[in-house]
């Protein structure tokens, strides 16, 4: 059986940054597992996307096509929808190949499964969170399958949806995705913010933010790989294709305590000489395991703190504590390493007193940074709100939504009156980070 899986666009066609789809990638390595014939196609790396997924159609004739819709949009504060060409690609392959049977899957398809799936008749079926089972699986029961985690099917006039995988061994099962499936080579030098290469270390995250479906998609329990096994990984892509730059895809990548460092050890063991960056826990960082990953090649702290002050990280649920931040930026910034925060603004409860708590705490990051000028960048954004989550329920009860809002297309967190804290923010921003970097005082 020909299987063809498809990387959905997954940003907006301007945007310069593209990232290798390691998802499909690992997927597709399953299946080759398997027995299956295989091919893959990122419509993101085509000049002309649609001409590709129509040219592949003809070309390989595959008898199960699988799309991934990893975004449903852009975020970044962005109102365009990535839902409509998402819907030209599933309606492309009914009409070229109409007896195919289509599957649809990825992180965007897994908010939406049954509304995506009631207006697309042509989808056969989903598979909502992780699927290297039970896709397999599903091939080889298209005509009557069982009852497989995470499968979405129509009953009647609706969608049956399954409860999803979220215990997949990433111990023993995990199997690295064969990049011969799909040369990274042409990835390498696409990007200028983000390492396009990412890898995949474990799966699962154990906190509960008030606006992150990471615990829904993955579960609460971590799952990971073995270090070892990480930097064969690593050591493979690095001698293979010459690739020296990585992120870490994990929700968090320096938890549990140990993990990461048993990673950056074997990195250092082997005298691997590349740079790499993920999402670090605050309050998991300390002067011995800072100076490790700097060691190790770490080459950018990426954090997520969100609440610019204690009643914002409170309201989103980070169990964080202001002082957990100021100590992180204090260790990070001692470093040669570049750091970037992203932080979530208009919060709810949002007042007066919590803006100039919040300016306060960007001034004290600068301030930190400023000696070594290794504060890449801020990132400022409303929340998007997406369904589900505890977020979504503040939402409703403030009447920021009602019962007709469609979160399927952007629709982020910002009343007023501070609908427009954002831009003073940013412009706050944009003055430290410049003048920073030029040595402006």
């Amino acid at each position: 059986m020909r299987v063809l899986l498809v990387q959905a666009l997954s940003m907006e066609e301007a945007a310069p940054e593209r990232v290798y789809p390691i998802g499909i990638v690992t997927l597709a390595t399953h299946i080759q597992d398997k027995g299956y014939e295989v091919e893959i196609l990122d419509m993101n790396l085509a000049a002309d996307p649609y001409g590709a997924l129509k040219e592949k159609l003809i070309s390989f004739r595959p008898e199960v096509v699988g799309l991934s819709l990893r975004n449903i949009d852009p975020l970044a504060n962005k109102t365009s929808s990535l839902i409509p060409p998402f819907v030209v690609a599933v309606r492309m392959v009914s009409k070229i190949l109409p007896e195919a049977w289509i599957i649809v899957g990825g992180t965007g398809f897994s908010l939406f499964p049954e509304r995506i799936m009631l207006e697309l008749p042509e989808i056969h079926y989903g598979i909502v969170g992780e699927a290297e089972i039970s896709f397999p699986a599903l091939l080889s029961s298209l005509e009557n399958p069982p009852a497989l985690k995470g499968l979405c099917l129509r009953e009647g006039n609706g969608v049956k949806v399954i409860p999803p995988s979220q215990e997949f061994d990433m111990t023993h099962n995990y199997l690295p995705p064969s990049r011969n499936l799909l040369d990274p080579s042409p990835y390498l030098k696409i990007n200028s913010y983000v390492p396009s290469i990412g890898i995949e270390t474990k799966r699962g995250c154990p906190f509960q933010c008030a606006y992150c479906v990471y615990p829904d998609l993955q579960g609460k329990k971590l799952r990971y790989r073995p270090p070892a096994g990480v930097v064969d990984e690593l050591e493979f892509l690095h001698k293979e294709y010459g690739i020296e730059r990585f992120h870490f895809n994990d929700p968090v990548v320096n938890i549990p305590h140990g993990h990461l460092e048993a990673i950056c050890q074997e990195i250092h063991r082997r005298g691997l000489k590349v740079k790499w960056g993920g999402f670090f826990r605050e309050d998991h960082l300390n002067e011995d395991n800072v100076a490790l990953f700097e060691k190790a090649g770490c080459e950018c702290f990426a954090f997520s703190p969100d609440g610019l002050c204690q009643e914002s990280l409170d309201i989103l649920g980070k169990n964080l504590a202001e002082g957990d931040i100021l100590k992180a930026a204090d260790l990070v910034a001692k470093t040669d390493v570049i750091s970037i925060y992203h932080f979530m603004v208009n919060v709810p409860g949002e007042t007066e007193r919590t803006i100039e708590k919040g300016i306060r705490l960007l001034e004290r990051i600068y301030e930190l940074h400023s000696k070594k000028r290794n504060l890449g960048t801020v990132i400022l954004n409303n929340i998007r709100i997406l369904p589900g989550t505890p977020i979504e329920t503040i939402a409703r009860e403030k009447g920021v939504i009602g019962p007709e809002t469609d979160l399927l297309y952007p629709t982020y967190y910002n009343p007023k009156p501070f609908d427009t804290l954002r831009y003073r923010l940013e412009t706050l921003h944009l003055c430290k980070n410049v003048f920073m970097w030029q040595g402006v005082k």
